[in-house]
């Protein structure tokens, strides 16, 4: 099914509540611990009162969100230009296949585009087959560069 009714948009303030709401999923997607109260909204509200540090896209539909996508921001050394990183492509159960993980894919890369970014990368776990096959279908290349992650 199409998703002739979603429209997809930056963030705002309004939005924090759902936002948060639909964070909490996506953590719960990938089996993660919750923040205490108030930490999630906290982000979002930074996030809105820093874009330069990254900014979220929304997938609404009369009124009620179904996704959201989270950019932030580093430096291409190699290109000498600013780089983006799609951390975040979450779409609740209820609202999947109605191509809205595909309209905040192209909002992320319309928005990063259109601002002159050297690229835009994204990740997701090693496991999760379906947002690989995704990627894949957007076109997405695989890096020649390898990701180590230290906690």
């Amino acid at each position: 099914m199409p998703n002739t009714n979603i429209m997809v948009r930056r963030a705002e303030r309004k939005d924090v509540p759902q936002l948060a709401e639909l964070m909490k999923q996506y953590m719960e997607f990938y089996q993660r611990p919750l923040p205490e109260d108030g930490k999630l909204q906290d982000f979002i509200v930074h996030l809105l009162d820093h874009p330069d540090s990254g900014l979220q896209f929304v997938a609404e539909s009369e009124g009620e969100l179904s996704g959201f996508a989270t950019l932030y921001y580093t430096f291409s050394t190699l290109q000498l230009k600013r780089a983006a990183v799609m951390n975040d492509l979450f779409v609740a159960a209820d609202a999947r296949g109605r191509r809205i993980g595909e309209a905040l894919f192209q909002a992320c890369l319309t928005y990063v585009r259109e601002h002159h970014y050297a690229y835009m990368t994204w990740e997701t776990a090693h496991d999760n087959h379906s947002a690989q096959a995704f990627y894949n279908k957007m076109g997405g290349q695989r890096s020649d560069w390898v990701v180590y992650e230290i906690n």
